[in-house]
Parts: C-alpha cells; sequence; structure tokens
C-alpha cells in the first residue's frame, strides 16, 4: 500500500481509538463501581440501543472480512455462513431472549444454577463460556491481523503481531476501566460506521454493474475460473463424503451456537425487562438481516471485480477481500479516491474489531469473576471485589486471545468463528435448554451437559485437520490428525445433549419442585426478575 494509505487509515484508526478511549474514560468518571453497574451497564440501555449494540456485538470481523472472503473464493458455498449467522437468530428470538433474561442477572451459569447446586454448575458453565469466549476472540484477533498486515505492506508478520498485541491491550482498557456501559456504546458506534461503510460498498458495486445483479454473478462465475460451479454447491464441500458432512456440521454449529455465546447472552442482562429483551432481539435481526445481504454482493463483487487469484494473493485464506475491494472501487491505487475509500473500509474493520473484542473480554472476565472466583475462592464475597477480579481476568483473557491470535494468524476469520460456534452449541445450548425446559433436569445432568460438549469439541478440534495432518493446519509439520472433519459439531453438539440427558437419568437427587416452579413463574412471566 503506499504512504497515502497508510497515514489516512492510521488516522482514521487513531480517531476511532481517541473517541472510543474518550468515551471510556467518561463512562469510568460516571460510575458507580457495582456489579449491576459493570456486567450490566446498569440495565438502563433502550430495545434500540441495546438492538444496536447486539448488531455491532455479532457483526464481527468474521462477518465484514471471513465471509465476503470465502463468497469471493467459494461462490455459493461461502453464502453458508450468511444463512447459518442469519438463521441462528430465530433459535435466539423464539427460545432464548427472554426467558434468559427473566431468569439471570449477569452470565449464562446463573440462569442454569437458579435451580441447582450452584457450585459445581457455576465453575461447569463458567469454564465452558470462557473457552467459547477465548476462541472467538482469537478470530478477531486473526483478522486485525490479516487487516493491518494489508495496510503496512502485505504479509509482514511483525505488523500483524503488533497489530494482535495493541487489539489486546485496547479490549482489556476498554473493559476494565468502562465496564458494559462504555463497551455498549462502542458497540452502537461500530455498528452505524459498519452499516454505513458496507451500504456505501454496497451502493458502489451495484452501481458497476449497473444493478444488474445476474451480470455480476456471471461475471464473478467467470472469473473466478470454476464457471457455473462458482454459482453451486460443492466447490468447498462437495468433494467427496467427508467434505459433505464437514458442511452439515458448520451448518448445525453457525444455526445453534449464537444461542450459546456469552457475550451475546450477556447483552439481554443490559435492559430493564424482558419484553425489552425480545425488542432488542427484532431490532438486532432486522439490522443483521440487511446487513448479512449486503455482504453477499460485497462477496460476489470481489470474485467479479478482483478475482479469486488477487484475493488470494493478498491473503490465502480471503480475509482482505474487502479492503481490495473498496481500493479498485475509489478509483484503484495510487488514485485520491481509491486512497479515501480503502483508508475508511480498513478503519471501519479495524473499528468492528475493537468493539467486538471488548465485548467478548467482558462476558468472559464477568464469567471468570462472577462464576469460577466466586464459587471457587470467596463464595459471598462483595461485588466490589468481584468486579476486581473481573478487571483482572479481562488482563489474563486478553493475554490468552493475544497468544493464539498470533499462531492463528493464517487462517480464515469466519472459519476460525465457525469453531467457535460449534463449541457453544455443544457445551452451553444443551444445559441452557434443558434447564429452561425439562422439569427433571439434575445438577448432575447439567454439569454432564457442559463437559459432554465442551470436552469432545475441543478434542475433535486438537485431533482434526485445523491442528495438524495438512499443509493448511496449524502445525503443518506434525500430523495428529484422526478426526477428518474440520469443524466438530455434527459429533459434539448431539454428545452435549446425550450426556446431560444420561447424567439425568443416572443420578439419585430428586428435582425440587419448589425452585422448578419458581424458576418456570418467573421464565415466563418475570416476576421477581433482577
Amino acid at each position: 500500500m503506499t504512504e497515502e494509505h497508510q497515514t489516512l487509515a492510521l488516522l482514521l484508526f487513531s480517531a476511532f481509538v481517541a473517541v472510543t478511549l474518550g468515551i471510556t474514560t467518561w463512562v469510568s468518571r460516571n460510575r458507580r463501581g457495582s456489579a449491576e453497574e459493570f456486567y450490566a451497564g446498569g440495565r438502563l440501555f433502550s430495545p434500540m440501543e441495546n438492538g444496536f449494540a447486539i448488531a455491532g456485538d455479532y457483526m464481527s470481523a468474521a462477518s465484514f472480512l471471513g465471509v465476503t472472503g470465502l463468497i469471493a473464493l467459494f461462490g455459493y458455498d461461502g453464502l453458508l455462513y450468511v444463512v447459518g449467522f442469519l438463521v441462528a437468530w430465530l433459535v435466539v428470538l423464539f427460545l432464548v431472549a427472554e426467558l434468559v433474561r427473566n431468569c439471570g442477572r449477569f452470565t449464562l451459569a446463573d440462569v442454569v444454577a437458579a435451580r441447582m447446586r450452584e457450585r459445581p454448575v457455576r465453575i461447569a458453565a463458567g469454564t465452558s463460556s470462557v473457552t467459547v469466549s477465548v476462541l472467538y476472540l482469537v478470530a478477531q484477533m486473526v483478522g486485525a491481523g490479516s487487516l493491518v498486515a494489508l495496510l503496512l505492506g502485505g504479509t509482514s508478520d511483525a505488523a500483524r503481531a503488533w497489530t494482535v498485541i495493541g487489539v489486546g491491550a485496547l479490549m482489556v482498557i476498554y473493559v476494565s476501566l468502562g465496564g458494559m456501559r462504555a463497551t455498549t456504546w462502542i458497540q452502537i458506534v461500530k455498528a452505524v460506521l459498519l452499516l454505513g461503510g458496507t451500504i456505501a460498498l454496497t451502493a458502489l458495486v451495484l452501481m458497476r454493474f449497473h444493478g444488474d445483479l445476474n451480470r455480476l454473478l456471471l461475471t464473478a462465475a467467470e472469473r473466478s475460473g470454476h464457471g457455473a460451479a462458482f454459482l453451486a454447491p460443492g466447490l468447498k464441500y462437495g468433494e467427496d463424503w467427508t467434505a459433505r458432512f464437514d458442511f452439515i456440521s458448520l451448518g448445525l454449529a453457525l444455526v445453534l451456537g449464537t444461542a450459546g455465546l456469552p457475550h451475546i447472552l450477556s447483552r439481554f442482562y443490559t435492559v430493564p425487562t424482558a419484553r425489552a429483551a425480545r425488542r432488542s432481539v427484532v431490532w438486532a435481526v432486522g439490522l443483521i438481516g440487511g446487513f448479512y445481504l449486503m455482504t453477499i454482493v460485497l462477496g460476489f463483487g470481489a470474485a467479479a471485480i478482483l478475482g479469486p487469484d488477487t484475493v488470494r494473493a493478498s491473503n490465502a485464506a480471503g480475509n482482505t477481500a474487502v479492503p481490495l475491494l473498496a481500493l479498485d472501487l475509489g478509483g484503484g491505487a495510487g488514485s485520491t479516491g481509491g486512497t479515501v475509500l480503502f483508508a475508511i473500509v480498513a478503519a471501519v474493520a479495524f473499528a468492528t474489531i475493537l468493539a467486538v473484542v471488548a465485548g467478548i473480554t467482558l462476558a468472559s472476565s464477568a464469567s471468570v469473576a462472577h462464576d469460577l472466583y466466586a464459587s471457587l475462592r470467596r463464595r459471598g464475597g462483595k461485588p466490589r471485589s468481584e468486579v476486581t477480579v473481573a478487571r483482572i481476568a479481562a488482563v489474563g483473557v486478553g493475554a490468552v486471545a493475544i497468544a493464539l491470535g498470533l499462531l492463528a494468524r493464517d487462517l480464515n476469520v469466519a472459519f476460525l468463528v465457525g469453531l467457535a460456534f460449534a463449541v457453544a452449541a455443544s457445551a452451553n445450548l444443551p444445559v441452557l435448554l434443558y434447564s429452561l425446559f425439562w422439569r427433571g433436569f439434575t445438577t448432575r445432568g447439567a454439569v454432564w451437559a457442559v463437559y459432554g460438549g465442551l470436552a469432545p469439541a475441543v478434542v475433535l478440534v486438537v485431533l482434526s485437520p485445523v491442528v495438524s495432518g495438512s499443509p493448511d493446519s496449524l502445525f503443518p509439520g506434525i500430523d495428529l490428525q484422526l478426526f477428518p472433519l474440520q469443524n466438530p459439531g455434527l459429533v459434539s453438539i448431539p454428545l452435549g445433549f446425550l450426556a446431560g440427558w444420561l447424567g439425568t437419568v443416572t443420578s439419585a437427587e430428586v428435582p425440587d419442585e419448589v425452585k422448578h416452579a419458581e424458576t418456570e413463574v418467573r421464565s415466563l412471566t418475570g416476576a421477581g426478575a433482577a
């Protein structure tokens, strides 16, 4: 990239960072310091504000960078991510949002522990939430590294490394100083910027083809080198039975995983009522749906205008397709329009990453402090001491995410998020649904459901082609591959539900009918909700 690109984009980066740090500083001076303030922003956000924040939390680097890159490289098969990410919100809207808001206070474990023995359930749910959050954070770190490496010269490992470290440091500052209130406003600002940038790029792509979508698709197929196969299923997931099962596994993970993501569940606690939580989801679905429709145009636009070879030359996983598309749409390298549009898109993508990592870090640090620390070390401790632990936990989570982000820097961002969704759907969703809808569910069933989904998901990823056994693996020089699928969801999600059922039917514990009745009334009516 030219010096003009670098200077302008870095100025825009700096402006966004300055604004968000200003928000964080202002909030830190006006907060009460309570656990409710830190974890839930005082529950003061309106449905529209929370809907924008949910959209900002969800429309991550995986969507803006990873999904468009996959569509540009693999055409129709890349659309699986768009469909999965969007359909997942139906599960959230109809099964989770209101009930979670009514039953919990700050975390997933609050919902489950309401009718179980608290200590084992909180330890299990907290462990699972932190694992999912770290996996999701890694994807954002990889996106940040790819973006800034492109800006500063293409494939600079040093640029990627320092970017990952910088993003990690910023997210710790946001969470430690501002808590949920600052994080929410950062996400709202980011959502507005991202939607504005996506609308502008989509309009420019359609103008390039005079509004003719058919011509856009045909040109993309022609430039792909695959012809009609680019617009049909099977280019990425249709080679053999393994690829087809991978397709099913990924689809299950994407559709079921959203309802188990800790940073999404925590957003339902920032509004005053369950009705507001439901309306928040309606706002989020509208915003997210429009965004994903536009990513389809951008993905095929990158294939038609740039060609997959150009996208791969910049980043083998396709993570830089959107910035390169912006450069071309603005007039090409060296032009003023190209420089400005590239810089704006790069800055918006960077803002996307910062906002998402802040939300995930807050959710994971809340799980460490509210669930793990409170259960293992100081049961019944004062809320203020718990908030201090959450701030310390943010530093630890950031350090782990930075290390793993440096290790996974060559993988596609959307693919990495797919792994996080698989773990969430395997470990968190079974225990959540059983707790809300099964009268006879027991503490053993809850613990087994979490570990019975979490352990297989993590082990299968370690034994999959993602980690070793292929040229694209994290460790291509070794071969530990025993599991043929890249996404474990097809196996680990049923195992999570099966383990929860098995733990319950083999348990000698008699379910507490009073606690269940109380939870049922609270979940359905909101009576007694925090």
